[in-house]
């Protein structure tokens, strides 16, 4: 498998003062301003900034993948051939054979009623007249490719039938099938666990190293870029601010904005909660949540057998402290927090939540203490209702629980609001009028709406741009403190959990391997998965992180 070949010399990709304007009926957005760089063979660039900073955005323009109130001006050469003038026909031709993208969330990317084989064979067949038999050889060969075990019975599951590291393999494997000269990879991590992460890093590192193939990397985490990049673009609003050797960026940034991205990052040891904190200290003050020996299972289809997906679990949660949960996907994180508010059921051991046993609980009996149970979920996007406003959103909880009037309810509204540092304005704002962060700003607020005792906050950091991740996770810790409720915080983000957790627990398959003072478990780790874990987390320093993954791979070897 050999990068597609070109006859010109240069670059794969050279951008010359692109600019991109949106066409809305407030007037004119200019989402690109004037944007220059170029990709060569064999080279990994990171696009980064915010989101609304044009990344994406010029990364589609290279696809010609924007929407038809979008103009475009300056020149984007692919392989000789300026993508941004080329008719529709010509731009259907040149990608998958010459451009082919990654997009950031693959169950999303992919069709869920085809195969995966199905859908990689579709591209093939639709650049020439190609047998299915060859088609299906050839998805065959690129899920071999991609690292995806037993290809030639695995081409032939569905999307649903494989894990989130998995789909993103097949989403490179559909991208290569091809051979395209350059790769267009869109936050090609965010939604992974840290170790399916590092894999799916070392899968686009050997695609360069092995292959020659040119990778535009577009991306917000800078451990992320540390790990992988050769050169970085750093955009800020649309322009390009600064751009310089991976090496060199990282060491000596110029501008304050690429300082305040690296500043944002958060390190694992660095600001940790528990730091200073006895080891061997057990939970004090009262238990709002005791698990002992906790099963979860949930029941078999047609048949089959119960799948137990937390399998003897022991923790506890006092008054006013934060309790972090980690593992990867499928650990079990979220089940035990939707097992605490009651959202799914305990079938065995003991899980007790204000003293109210949960196994095999009543909703009648347990209905009463709903409201002292705050629920920030991962994606405010999808919890929240469309259709209401966002003081409506954050009201609801009020509404139902409280007999208020409809001005103390509004009243109320705008006191969260402030707290969670959101204009009381935005209260008449839809949904989607608000960015992620903001978002995530008011679904913390709508938690917090009846001053719960507790909050199980499930991932709530993990699609957020860093800087503004950052701003989140101070604003949890600042309310934490001012409120002083217990939380359990899930993540699969270590380095989050260490900002804020007193006490961690690691997850594995269902099972809690290791438990104790989090800046001691994330320091000195004594189960080898929460090694593995910690080994596989990225750090914002190419020179520190070329140790680590070669520590991480010695790992994986002995």
């Amino acid at each position: 498998m050999t990068a597609t070949s070109t006859a010109h010399t240069g670059p794969v990709l050279a951008i010359d003062r692109l600019s991109v304007t949106f066409a809305t009926d407030v007037g004119d957005v200019d989402a690109v301003k004037n944007v220059s760089l170029d990709v060569a063979a064999g080279e990994v660039v990171a696009v980064v900034g915010e989101s609304g900073s044009g990344k994406t955005v010029t990364a589609k323009t290279v696809l010609g993948l924007l929407p038809e109130t979008a103009v475009s001006t300056g020149t984007a050469i692919l392989n000789g051939t300026d993508v941004i003038s080329v008719s529709g026909q010509k731009m259907r031709r040149i990608r998958g054979r010459d451009v082919a993208m990654v997009f950031q969330e693959p169950s999303t990317a992919l069709n869920p009623v085809f195969t995966v084989g199905w859908q990689i064979a579709e591209g093939i067949r639709a650049h020439g007249k190609v047998s299915k038999k060859e088609a299906r050889a050839r998805a065959i060969e690129a899920l071999t490719k991609v690292g995806i075990p037993d290809p030639e019975h695995r081409v032939d599951h569905y999307p649903h039938q494989f894990s989130g590291g998995q789909k993103q393999r097949v989403v490179i494997a559909a991208a290569l099938a091809l051979n395209p000269g350059l790769i267009v990879a869109d936050e090609p991590s965010t939604a992974l666990d840290v170790t399916v992460q590092a894999e799916i890093l070392q899968l686009l590192r050997d695609l360069r190293d092995k292959y020659g193939t040119a990778i535009m990397l577009i991306t917000h985490n800078m451990g992320v870029v540390a790990d992988l990049a050769d050169r970085v673009v750093v955009m800020y609003r649309g322009d390009v601010v600064e751009e310089a050797d991976a090496a060199t960026l990282f060491a000596d940034p110029q501008q304050d904005y690429t300082k305040q991205l690296l500043a944002a990052v958060p390190h694992l040891g660095r600001n940790s909660a528990s730091a200073g904190a006895e080891e061997g200290g057990e939970p004090s003050g009262k238990l709002l949540v005791e698990a002992k020996d906790l099963i979860i299972e949930y029941p078999g289809r047609l048949g089959t057998s119960a799948f137990r997906a937390v399998d003897g679990v022991s923790f506890a949660i006092p008054a006013g402290e934060v309790y972090g949960l980690v593992g990867e996907s499928g650990s079990g994180k979220t089940t035990i927090g939707r097992c605490i508010a009651g959202l799914n059921r305990a079938t065995g051991g003991s899980l007790k939540v204000y003293g109210h046993e949960m196994v095999d609980f009543k909703e009648r009996t347990f209905k009463p203490l709903r409201k002292d149970i705050g629920f920030v979920f991962q994606d405010p996007a999808a919890s929240f209702n469309p259709h209401l406003t966002i003081a409506e959103c954050v009201a609801e909880p009020i509404a139902v629980h409280e007999k208020r009037s409809p001005a103390d309810i509004r009243k109320r509204v705008d006191e969260l609001m402030d707290a969670v540092h959101l204009p009381t304005h935005f209260g008449d704002r839809y949904p989607h009028e608000l960015s992620g962060g903001q978002r995530q700003r008011a679904s913390l607020a709508r938690a917090l709406s009846l001053n719960p005792q507790l909050l199980v906050a499930d991932e709530p950091t993990s699609a957020l741009d860093v800087s503004v991740q950052a701003k989140v996770l101070e604003l949890f810790k600042e309310i934490q403190s001012e409120f002083d409720f217990a939380a359990l915080f899930i993540s699969h983000d270590l380095a989050v959990v260490d900002m804020l957790a007193h006490r961690v627990g690691v997850l594995l398959q269902g099972q809690l391997v290791e438990e104790g003072i989090g800046s001691q478990v994330m320091t000195h780790p004594q189960h080898p998965y929460t090694q593995r874990l910690i080994a596989s987390l990225p750090v914002p320093d190419p020179v520190m992180q070329a140790e680590r993954r070669a520590a991480h791979r010695a790992m994986f070897t002995t």
